[in-house]
This record gives C-alpha cells, structure tokens and sequence, in this order.
C-alpha cells in the first residue's frame, strides 16, 4: 500500500472556510484571516500507526505524515525535536501540585521553541523554491529562522525591535541574515516587513502571514502525548504572545482525538500565560469576547511575548474557550521571583516567558483552579541565558590569597 510522506490535503481559512492550494506559495486568506494546513485524516486512519511513529528517530520529523512537508529531500533539519518532559517535584511541592512536569524546549537547535516552526516553515519554503523570506519577530523567531534560512540556503530578512535581547541580535546577525533594528515595538516591526515584502517581492513569514509555522509548533502537543503515554494531562500551560505554539498545541490534540490515538477524549484545559505589561489575550477572556482590542505594547521581562496584538487571537480564544481552559496575566514581580526559585529549585534556568507560566500556575493553584491532583504541564520556550539581564546579582571577587 502506497503511504504518502506528507497526508498534507489543502488549507483553509479558519474564519471564512474557503479552501486554498497548498501546492503554491500562500500568505493569508482574502478575508485576511490566517491560512491553516488541513490532512487527509480518512486515509492516515488506516495508514498511520502511533506504534510505526515511536520506534523512529527522536525529531519532529518522526510526524511526517502529519506535516505540511511532501518530500522528505526538501526537509532542512538540526535534529530539533524530541524534547525532554521533566518531572517537577520541588516546584509542584511548592505549588502543592502532585504531578507538575517541565516541557523544556529550552534545548532545540536556536534554543528556543521556534526552531520548531522555523524547521517546518523553511522546509516548506525550500520545497516551494521560495529564495527569500522576511519576517518581524520579537527575538527568538528571528535568531531561528535567521539560522534555519541558512541550513536551507534561503536569504532571511529579518526585522526586530532595537530592544531585543542583544544575545539574539548576535545570533541572527552570526547567521549572516539581513537583520534591521527598528526602533519601536514588534507592531512596527511587521509593518516594515510587509512593506519590505511588497517592495522586494520577499515572502512574508512573519507569524500567521504564511500557514506552516503553527505545524512545526504543532509538534510540541505531539511529543506531550506520545511521551505521556497517550494519557493527556489535564492542564497545559503555556506563554502566550503570537500564540502559534499555543494554537499548535490545540491543533495537535485535536488531530490525535480525530485519528483515535488518545486514550481520552477528554480535551487538556489550555492555559494562555501573559505578562501584566502586555495582556490582550487575558483582557479579552475576562471580558468573554472572540477578538482582541490591541493594546499598547510596553515592557516586559518576557520579551518575546510583548504583543500587543495578534493575527491569530480570535484562534488562541477558542482553543481556550474550546478546553475550558483559562487566560491568566502575571506580574512583572512574580515572573522574576518564578525565575529564581524554579532555577534555584529544579537546576533548570527558565527564560522570563517560562517563567510567567509557572507564576501564572501557581496563581491559578491558588484560587483552586487547578487542582491539587491535577496533571499539569508547564511549557518552557527558550533558555534562560538568551535574556541574561532578567537574574540579577552580585558576585563576591577574591584577591588570589584571600580565604573563600
């Protein structure tokens, strides 16, 4: 029996639920809404084995099937995937959580998360012959597809804000991308991509202009299943700025449900994390609507996450909605607090926006939210040491004959 290495069938518009190409090159729909990657789910359920899945390599491209990618010559990879789901028992006894565990994708190729949609979306552009792509990002986005753009030999363009974490300047800049600093928030920043895309007929990966990154962010709900056994938590807790990983996940749960590979139906309540500084998500959810009102973007320690608006939040509200799931805003303070402890606790140095996940667990533990028996997932999106300014510190010198 022929078995495809994508089951990759079309996309479609989430808002108006016209169908597109997925053979040519797509930003968004014509309503302006984002495009998402649907799968021939009919034929992956006679196709498809989770049992053929887990005796593969540990990448995200053990998926394949469920990946927008059709040819496994136009995969660009780092090894990127598989990352550790780490039990958490000083925190969770902190918290007074029986079961709290760490998904630290601090450890992916780039050191964030976003090597996940960057290794997707740039195998994507490879198969598509696309030479150049432009992007505005916050940071962490930048450095990896900035890096991803080289492994594929694809010119990256890459816009970010001057206040970006020099240490991912530098790594988008070691990458020999075009990098522009541009002095204002990360709003600013897509408006000079889409410009710059325009003029230069670059394509426009910045997040929710093109359809693939959410299924490399995908991959995180994937690898949670499979490593819990199929058993889904009842909790995932993530930061949200963007929200494609947020949305991936969603995605993620949703297919595995649809293909029978769960042991429940029974849907995770997800748990969209912001800062006080910069919460749309968490206004909207309080005020039960489906969209966000932008606001201003100001800022924060968990600087990834300063957005102050997304193309993609009537979609990260529904997954919330959807999973009975909440939305929780943190104080710059307790993300800070979170930071150390959880570092000095587990040995695990958090970045700023893992952070305000587990201050925004510990909070929602507070109000008996979540439950003291609960299974609950906490996402960790880079390394602590990308945002080495949010631990502060003195360290004691000593003279070569001083005692210690």
């Amino acid at each position: 029996m022929y078995q495809a290495y994508s089951y990759l069938s079309h996309l479609y518009c989430p808002r108006c639920i016209r169908r597109h190409d997925s053979s040519v090159p797509q930003q968004t729909c014509s309503c302006n809404a984002p495009l998402l990657s649907a799968y021939d789910m009919d034929a992956l359920k006679i196709q498809y084995r989770k049992e053929t899945v887990m005796v593969r390599p540990p990448s995200i491209w053990r998926y394949h099937e469920l990946l927008p990618v059709r040819s496994e010559k136009n995969v660009v990879s780092m090894g990127e995937g598989m990352t550790p789901l780490l039990p958490m028992p000083k925190t969770g006894g902190r918290y007074d959580i029986a079961a709290l565990f760490l998904k630290d994708d601090s450890v992916l190729p780039s050191g964030s998360t976003e090597a996940r949609g960057a290794a997707v979306g740039m195998s994507k552009l490879k198969e598509l012959n696309i030479p150049d792509a432009v992007l505005a990002a916050n940071g962490h986005a930048g450095a990896a597809w900035a890096l991803y753009g080289s492994r594929a030999s694809i010119t990256s363009h890459v816009a970010i804000p001057v206040e970006s974490p020099l240490s991912i300047r530098k790594e988008c800049a070691a990458s020999g991308a075009d990098l522009q600093l541009i002095n204002g928030f990360v709003q600013e920043a897509e408006d000079a991509a889409e410009r710059a895309s325009q003029r230069h007929d670059w394509f426009d990966a910045t997040p929710f202009k093109e359809p693939y990154r959410i299924e490399g962010q995908k991959t995180i709900g994937l690898e949670l299943a499979e490593q819990l056994q199929w058993k889904l938590p009842d909790v995932i807790a993530c930061p949200v700025g963007a929200g494609t990983s947020f949305i991936g996940i969603y995605k993620a749960l949703q297919e595995l449900i649809e293909l029978g590979w769960v042991y429940s139906e029974k849907m995770p309540k997800l748990v969209a994390v912001q800062s006080e500084n910069c919460a749309p998500i968490v206004h909207a959810f309080e005020n039960k609507q489906t969209e966000t009102t932008e606001v201003p973007e100001s800022y924060s320690a968990a600087f990834e996450i300063n957005t102050g608006t997304s193309a993609g939040d009537f979609l990260i509200l529904e997954a919330i909605y959807e999973t009975k799931g909440a939305a929780v805003a943190v104080s710059e303070e307790d993300l800070l607090a979170e930071q150390r402890l959880v570092t000095r606790e587990e040995g695990l140095f958090v970045s700023p926006e893992g952070a305000t996940v587990f201050a925004g667990v510990r909070s929602l533990r507070e109000e008996n939210w979540i439950h003291r028996g609960d299974r609950v997932v906490c996402i960790n999106t880079a390394m602590g040491v990308k945002s080495p300014e949010t631990i502060e510190g003195s360290t004691p010198i000593l003279a070569p004959e001083d005692d210690w």
